[in-house]
């Protein structure tokens, strides 16, 4: 059989769910034509492969490519100020209504270009490809105008051309209320629904529709709203929900059938119950929960009880989780939120990638999947988790080309 590209001699965590733990295959071989997977599996049970190019792997284990379904990555400025508040005393919430937060860097983001905004995000997302990222959620959320959250969403997709990662992009337009719409919640969700979601959904900028219910976001009827203007537009949803209070945000966004509700440290049972009938998965943002100094951690085992698939992100955004590191969010979810091993690594891969709606292409070493791969100079997978502040990739391989 005449492929492009074999890679051989090598210890597969394949990810494949019907297998058990990380469906780890010993002397293992991937073999591609195009960008596509067309083989993965025991060397001993491959056909006999004529190669284009071949890689002796010499031992090192493959993984799927690293993926992040949770960041807010394109932003301007930072908030280094706040974290100075913030372990003086301020709380999250303190710092937000007199001025901070979320509308300190729409401020900052507003008054940069598209290049600029491009610019500024270049190394946080070198950061994380240097960690075997593949994939990578961006949402917007800052610009919090029309104008600007389209311009937050076209530099979305330009990091996506301006280096080989893949790039789903999110409208969070419900993030925050602006300035200009100070006490009108209402008002300005109006915009969002009415003018904002058609513009950015006519120009195919989305791939979900994202919001904030909270006590300092929007409320679950305005949520509500935002959802039925993404379903009228064909897009998914997904919903920060349950972060700082418990207002049922994740069940509202089960009932919508929701890609993903994500924090969830105050979820209850009922939203446990709502997220595993709908196939919603929970994405955990150890990042957040770290850097905020958060007490309270999502209902882990009740989420494993229900069979509710869990994933994990860096959160990656400038005023609670500047983090940057796709590995340690993983070590980050271990040992704050005691997730295991094979959960961590299916989390930012298998599951992330359910979590984006992105399953039948990436996320797994499977025949037809894209040919995504993170190969690393590990003894065994707990490495990928165990460590911190060390990397070990060897090589990171997008659509089959290093």
């Amino acid at each position: 059989m005449r492929v492009e590209q074999l890679w051989s001699n090598a210890r597969l965590a394949t990810l494949r769910a019907d297998l058990p733990g990380l469906g780890v295959v010993e002397d293992g071989v991937v073999a591609t034509v195009g960008e596509r997977i067309v083989y993965t599996g025991p060397r001993k049970e491959a056909p006999a492969f004529e190669a284009g190019i071949a890689h002796n792997c010499e031992g090192r284990w493959i993984t799927p490519g690293l993926i992040d379904c949770h960041t807010h990555l394109v932003y301007a400025g930072n908030r280094a100020r706040e974290f100075e508040l913030r372990l003086e005393g301020a709380s999250y919430e303190e710092i937000a209504r007199a001025g901070g937060g979320i509308v300190s860097t729409m401020a900052a983001t507003r008054a940069a270009s598209e290049g600029e905004l491009i610019a500024s995000a270049l190394p946080r997302l070198d950061a994380m490809l240097a960690e075997g990222l593949t994939t990578i959620e961006i949402k917007s959320g800052y610009g919090l105008s029309e104008a600007d959250e389209i311009k937050m969403l076209r530099a979305a997709r330009g990091l996506g051309e301006a280096r080989t990662v893949s790039v789903a992009t999110t409208f969070l337009g419900a993030h925050a209320v602006p300035g200009e719409f100070a006490g009108d919640a209402e008002g300005y969700v109006d915009q969002v629904c009415a003018r904002m979601l058609p513009a950015i959904a006519a120009a195919g900028l989305a791939d979900a529709v994202d919001a904030f219910c909270e006590g300092i976001g929007f409320s679950p009827d305005q949520v509500r709203r935002v959802f039925e203007a993404a379903r009228a537009h064909g897009l998914p949803v997904k919903l920060h929900a349950e972060q700082l209070s418990n207002l049922h945000g994740a069940a509202l966004a089960a009932e919508f059938g929701a890609l993903s509700a994500d924090h969830l440290e105050h979820l209850d049972q009922a939203g446990v119950a709502a997220m595993a009938r709908a196939g919603t998965v929970a994405v955990l943002l150890p990042g957040a929960f770290y850097f905020t100094r958060e007490e309270r951690k999502p209902p882990i085992e009740a989420l494993r009880r229900a069979g509710v698939p869990i994933a994990v992100a860096t959160d990656c955004n400038p005023g609670t989780s500047p983090l940057t590191s796709p590995l340690l969010a993983m070590n980050m979810a271990a040992t704050l939120f005691r997730l295991t091993v094979e959960e961590c690594i299916a989390g930012m891969t298998r599951e992330a990638a359910r979590a984006l709606g992105r399953l039948d292409s990436v996320g797994s070493l499977e025949r037809g999947k894209r040919c995504d791969l993170a190969i690393w100079d590990i003894a065994e997978p707990a490495e990928l988790v165990y460590r911190m502040g060390y990397n070990p990739l060897h090589a990171r391989i997008f659509g089959g080309q290093a």
